[in-house]
């Protein structure tokens, strides 16, 4: 029974480690890319528009990048959709608010202040503090010894 086994195991190991390594190949489709996701406006005005809210949004594929910046297919569809909206005569203001409506706060690096972000801005002030009293209470006991 045990040499039975070993075969079946070495199997499942073949076909876990062939899926490892061969899933990247599937993470792009073969589809073209958006219209504009690599074509700047034809107005001058309206491309800098975007390009400026286009590096204020997070690729949500990435993740440290911005779409401007990614070569994430979806994150070519989003440079493409702001292009489209502000060709529209969108507001890159609301353009914003529906891609935060859409995707969740994480998709703008400037997320609003709200209870679901509120770590976000008050952890680095409570770092500080916490940092500058550690500093004060050590250069204390240095002056009493």
């Amino acid at each position: 029974m045990i040499r039975s086994r070993i075969p079946i195991a070495s199997a499942a190991a073949l076909l876990l480690a062939t899926g490892v390594f061969v899933s990247p190949i599937f993470a792009q489709s073969n589809r073209p890319p958006a219209e504009l996701a690599y074509t700047q406006l034809a107005d001058p005005d309206q491309e800098a528009k975007a390009q400026s809210l286009m590096e204020e949004l997070r690729c949500l594929v990435c993740q440290g990048q911005s779409i401007a910046d990614s070569d994430a297919e979806m994150a070519g569809d989003m440079r493409a959709l702001v292009r489209q909206r502000i060709a529209a005569g969108e507001s890159p203001d609301s353009i914003r608010a529906w891609l935060i409506e859409r995707y969740g706060d994480y998709v703008t690096y400037d997320p609003p202040f709200s209870w679901i972000t509120a770590p976000l801005w008050i952890a680095p002030l409570l770092f500080l503090a916490i940092g500058i009293f550690i500093a004060r209470r050590s250069f204390r006991r240095r002056r009493a010894q």
